[in-house]
């Protein structure tokens, strides 16, 4: 559904479109939150592809309060997810990064799940809301079993893969491949069984108010859901996404150009794989919203139904092509616009006349929802939460709303800040990037370097953070180990083949002797770069794909020992005793 059309019909729809009737009286409501991964505006009520299928989701938006301008705290599951349950953002925290560990940056925080248990809540949870962690010490029940740390449920996978994108380079994601398979929702798992878990907890009551989370992981890579998904959307039909403009970098900062073009959407472009990856992509958007569909039914069947917060939200949105980029990290708004939907029923604490079904555009941030659950609920506020209660929109969308959504890349001193009509990006180099989303939704002309506009931009500067937390670096013990290869008498490490971004790899010397450093040329010739005492470290810039090799260093001889092949990410490198 067109966005000019839904905003047109949202009066006419009712608070009884899934069923469910408000109730006063209530002293606690239950939460259900709902986190769908990597899902950016390609939905039908925001109107982002005229193709997305999310027939469950609006109808969830046309029953509650739609936020059309509401924004991710960072462009990364990790930072944003964080910052999301324990209320605290990117730029106070210390977390920017994916490759960080929570509990390493913020060993004492606590979740929002936590918070709703200590005030007299069950708070239970299925699937992923936070980065390939449970966390157990903050939930009361999970699936799966909270002490394994796993949230996926039994996925189905195809036998040989990739399965249609080939392989780029050591660069490249293995998750970044799609394709239908042949079998039942049931039988794919996953986000079924989750929805399945979820839905049981809703069909019964319970004798303490709950705080429910649901983490759907789709549409995040791999795109693999089973085909009758990719049979709504013919491949002869595929449209390009509405943002994509090929001359889209000209007038940025550089930057802004370097954050553009990554390997990933040139080569979905060189295998003729575009048209199928957006297919993908809206294949496994529709089967989301099917598993919410499975959810929110049993919701509206269920003893809970009267009496129910419904949260709904996505870490960040998602590139496939706008700005000649691919995947996410970006602040452009095909990155950090998200959906939100909250649906609040009469004789909730902090909003007795619960949420009139509407449309809100102010600018909100993720972070947010921590204080506006807690208010809504009738908890006290922590005092560590940095967002601001949505209660007031809650009440009217209308409101005054100075407040800009802040969105933090993985630089300090980078950031995104959306207001209602204007978007500001400045990145921690300088460089600037000013919109005007009443004229240009897209982000097509980048109007920052013209006078006209400065005062425009004085004053969003002047709402921007003046002071970012460090980055801090995760713990060598916690990072991926490499794969040692050894070297047998007379074996000559391979040249290294370099592709992709820089990153750090620390490599360990786990042995009692010193060992020598060296990096493999392209042409088979090596390079020294240092020696590692015994039981000592060192961290080494490196790309993808590069081979180090580690010698022998007592009494001179660098008898080469094996080496280490990089791969996508930082990691350590541990060389064994010798």
């Amino acid at each position: 559904m067109h966005f000019s059309r839904f905003t047109s019909s949202l009066a006419l729809l009712s608070t009884a479109i899934f069923g469910w009737s408000s109730v006063s009286g209530a002293e606690r409501p239950n939460v259900l939150f709902i986190a769908i991964d990597d899902l950016n505006d390609w939905v039908g009520c925001l109107g982002g592809h005229p193709q997305a299928r999310t027939p469950n989701l609006d109808r969830l938006a046309a029953s509650g309060l739609l936020f059309t301008n509401a924004h991710c705290p960072a462009p990364a599951c990790n930072p944003s997810r964080t910052a999301i349950f324990t209320g605290i953002s990117p730029h106070r925290s210390g977390l920017y990064r994916n490759g960080q560990k929570m509990r390493e940056v913020l060993p004492a925080a606590e979740l929002l799940p936590r918070t709703f248990s200590q005030g007299g809540y069950w708070s239970a949870g299925s699937g992923k809301m936070l980065h390939y962690v449970i966390d157990a010490r903050s939930w009361d029940d999970y699936f799966p079993a909270a002490e394994t740390e796993s949230p996926f449920p039994r996925t189905l996978y195809p036998d040989k893969r990739p399965l249609s994108l080939p392989r780029g380079g050591p660069w490249q994601y293995i998750e970044t491949d799609w394709g239908p398979l042949e079998a039942t929702d049931e039988e794919f798992g996953g986000d079924y069984l989750v929805a399945d878990w979820v839905g049981r907890q809703l069909g019964e009551e319970h004798t303490k108010p709950f705080f429910l989370a649901c983490g759907i992981y789709r549409p995040h890579e791999p795109w693999f859901v089973p085909k009758q998904y990719f049979e709504a959307f013919p491949l002869e039909d595929i449209q390009l996404p509405p943002g994509y403009r090929k001359d889209d970098l000209e007038d940025l900062p550089e930057e802004g150009q370097r954050m553009g073009p990554n390997r990933y959407f040139a080569h979905i472009q060189s295998q003729g794989q575009w048209k199928q990856a957006i297919q993908g992509y809206l294949a496994s958007i529709y089967f989301a919203d099917t598993m919410l569909g499975r959810v929110m039914e049993a919701l509206e069947k269920g003893p809970n139904a009267d009496n129910t917060i419904v949260v709904l939200w996505s870490d960040h949105g998602w590139h496939l092509g706008e700005k000649q980029h691919w995947q996410k990290f970006t602040a452009w708004r095909a990155c950090t616009r998200v959906p939100l939907i909250m649906r609040v029923p009469k004789g909730s604490p902090g909003l007795p006349g619960g949420t009139v079904p509407g449309i809100c555009t102010r600018p909100v941030s993720l972070v947010s929802l921590a204080p506006t659950l807690l208010e809504l609920a009738g908890l006290p506020p922590v005092k560590v939460h940095d967002g601001q209660s949505l209660c007031p929109l809650l009440q009217n969308p209308a409101r005054e709303w100075p407040y800009p959504a802040l969105t933090f890349l993985d630089a300090p001193g980078s950031f995104g800040l959306s207001m209602e009509h204007w978007r500001y990006i400045r990145y921690a180099g300088g460089g600037e990037e000013l919109y005007d989303i009443r004229a240009d939704p897209h982000e097509w002309n980048n109007l920052a370097r013209k006078e006209v506009h400065g005062p425009v931009l004085k004053r969003l500067r002047a709402l921007g953070p003046s002071e970012f937390a460090p980055l801090k670096q995760p713990a060598v013990r916690n990072l991926p180990a490499l794969g040692w290869r050894e070297l047998k008498e007379g074996e000559e490490a391979p040249p290294s083949r370099p592709d992709g971004n820089p990153f750090n790899v620390v490599f360990v010397n786990s042995g009692d002797r010193e060992v020598t450093l060296f990096w493999m040329s392209r042409d088979g010739g090596s390079k020294f770069y240092g020696s590692i005492a015994a039981g000592g470290q060192q961290r080494q810039q490196t790309r993808p794909g590069a081979i180090w090799m580690v010698a022998d260093a007592t009494e001179g001889k660098n008898r080469p020992l094996g080496f280490f092949r990089v791969g996508d990410r930082a990691a350590r490198a541990v060389v064994p005793g010798q």
